[in-house]
């Protein structure tokens, strides 16, 4: 039987805000651990910590207390430059609001955070046209944000995360502004991407869709995990 492959490892993780005087705690003593080459799913009500997991995990909040390992290596020890390493080769992120340069085709979107990476140019196109291949946009490639349906921008995100080639997406809710069918159809290219390249998603969700599609299906609830 193959070993399961821990991406995250999450040990008495404590997260709060201070909102004028009041000080919140959204995670509490969170444990878990999120497996490797699989997909998995966080959900909750709002207010229940899964955004704020999402964007720990990914590096941008900073880790207040307790402790994570990412592929075994312990996130509070790293320097910033380690960490801005990580942001810019082993994680994706896919946005709910899409985020794509209103200026730019779907092609010079996901080539910009390319280039950010000194690829060279033969590598830049191939991995461009595959991702929106995957997707199925390679035909729109030289349209602008305005000339893309909802679902399309959507597409245009996921395969400039998967452009990266990272050891892991992180989408929160990325499915919530689209309709049941494109929503559908969405998740079946993430699943077939972490199938063919034995990477990892991590995605927040209020859908049982989605989460139909986890390996891993973790609910939060009041900051804590809730089986």
């Amino acid at each position: 039987m193959k070993e399961e492959i821990i991406l995250y490892k999450i040990e008495d993780l404590i997260f709060s805000y201070t909102l004028g005087r009041e000080k919140m705690e959204v995670i509490s003593r969170l444990n878990l651990e999120i497996p490797g080459e699989a997909l998995s799913t966080i959900s909750g009500p709002s207010g229940s910590g899964k955004s704020t997991l999402l964007n720990i995990l990914g590096l941008i909040e900073p880790l207040q207390r307790g402790r994570i390992l990412f592929k075994n290596e312990d996130i509070t020890a790293l320097t910033e430059i380690r960490k801005n390493y990580i942001r810019k080769f082993q994680i994706g992120f896919i946005f709910q609001q899409f985020h794509l340069n209103p200026t730019l085709t779907a092609e010079e979107n996901i080539n910009y955070f390319l280039f950010r990476q000194n690829l060279p140019k033969k590598e830049i196109r191939e991995r461009c046209e595959e991702a929106l291949e995957a997707v199925h946009l390679w035909e729109h490639r030289k349209k602008r944000p305005s000339e893309l349906s909802g679902g399309q921008k959507q597409r245009v995100a996921i395969a400039r995360a998967m452009a990266k080639r990272p050891a892991v997406i992180i989408g929160d809710e990325p499915t919530a502004n689209l309709d049941q069918k494109t929503g559908y159809g969405i998740m079946e290219v993430l699943a077939k991407w972490v199938e063919s390249r034995k990477s990892s998603i991590i995605l927040t969700t209020h859908d049982s869709m989605v989460q139909s599609f986890g390996k891993q299906n973790f609910h939060l609830q009041d900051g804590r995990l809730r089986r």
